[in-house]
């Protein structure tokens, strides 16, 4: 008589009848997993460097100069510096987690994650977590070197709210860049369409070079509908406490409960999303390449 015994099941981690202990350490593996290659990969590929540092840096770096041929307030310097260094977590976002699972259907790999015993949740966290450390790395060297040459002084009087903000503004980002994944999946082809709407439209409507009240009714409903809007235009108000800002965005502790509100409704609907794709993957197979 067999050893082995058929039943029903919905998933594999049901299939695999491990214990809670078991499960959360298999889902803390992938976690890991996923992030190594994006930190390691970092250090090996020296040409990101250049890419992911440099170039953006550049990009900055025009707008400071416009600022100053202006002669506009040294502020604004400050707002522009802060925003270039935040433009590593939105393309972070939009490149490599919102078209990941897309990349990994191409290249046969969305198979492999459906059928392993862990949650598909833990392998977009791992993507996170690697993208963040990629991300922060670019970002803190461009707000160091652009604020030494450019002479950009900060006044903050809330250390520990900035970094509040800081950390719910890319708890919301991640968020947001794990329902996309689930969606963009579901689009197939047109998600390289949407990458591209979602980058210089976005950077427009965030103000990520000037304040985004200045945008009226548009900025309003930035602040209510993306991330990058809300915690960049509250860390340039913890950041430059002296600045004259223009009226018409709420203050720092209420973009922070903004915050907690969008990460909440994000990784939420990002749960259903990515629930709702594993039903239609084992079910229906129609996640599958089908020349594989």
């Amino acid at each position: 008589m067999s050893v082995y015994e058929f039943r029903h099941t919905a998933s594999p981690q049901e299939a695999a009848d491990w214990s809670t202990r078991e499960t959360l350490l298999t889902d803390l593996r992938a976690v890991g997993g996923r992030a190594y290659p994006r930190v390691t990969g970092m250090f090996r590929e020296k040409s990101w460097l250049f890419f992911e540092i440099l170039l953006p840096f550049l990009a900055t770096s025009a707008f400071v100069f416009v600022y100053r041929a202006l002669r506009a307030p040294p502020e604004y310097i400050g707002f522009v510096v802060l925003g270039g260094a935040m433009t590593a977590f939105w393309l972070n976002v939009i490149w490599m987690m919102a078209s990941q699972l897309w990349w990994e259907k191409s290249q046969g790999n969305l198979e492999l994650y459906f059928a392993a015993p862990m949650s598909i949740m833990s392998v977009l966290f791992g993507m996170a977590v690697g993208g963040m450390v990629m991300s922060t790395t670019r970002a803190v060297v461009v707000l160091a070197i652009a604020s030494l040459l450019f002479g950009v002084q900060f006044a903050v009087d809330q250390w520990l709210l900035l970094g509040a903000v800081f950390v719910l503004t890319l708890a919301a980002l991640y968020g947001l860049g794990m329902m996309l994944a689930s969606l963009f999946l579901m689009w197939g082809r047109e998600a390289f369409h949407l990458t591209q709407l979602l980058t210089e439209p976005v950077y427009f409507v965030s103000g990520l070079n000037f304040p985004v009240a200045r945008l009226g009714l548009l900025g309003a409903l930035a602040i209510a509908t993306i991330p990058l809007a809300v915690g960049l235009d509250a860390m340039r108000q913890l950041a430059f406490v002296t600045a004259a800002f223009p009226i018409g965005t709420p203050p720092p502790a209420v973009e922070a409960l903004i915050l907690v509100a969008m990460t909440v409704v994000f990784l939420g609907a990002s749960r259903w999303t990515l629930a709702t794709l594993e039903r239609m993957a084992r079910r229906e197979g129609r996640l599958s390449v089908r020349w594989q």
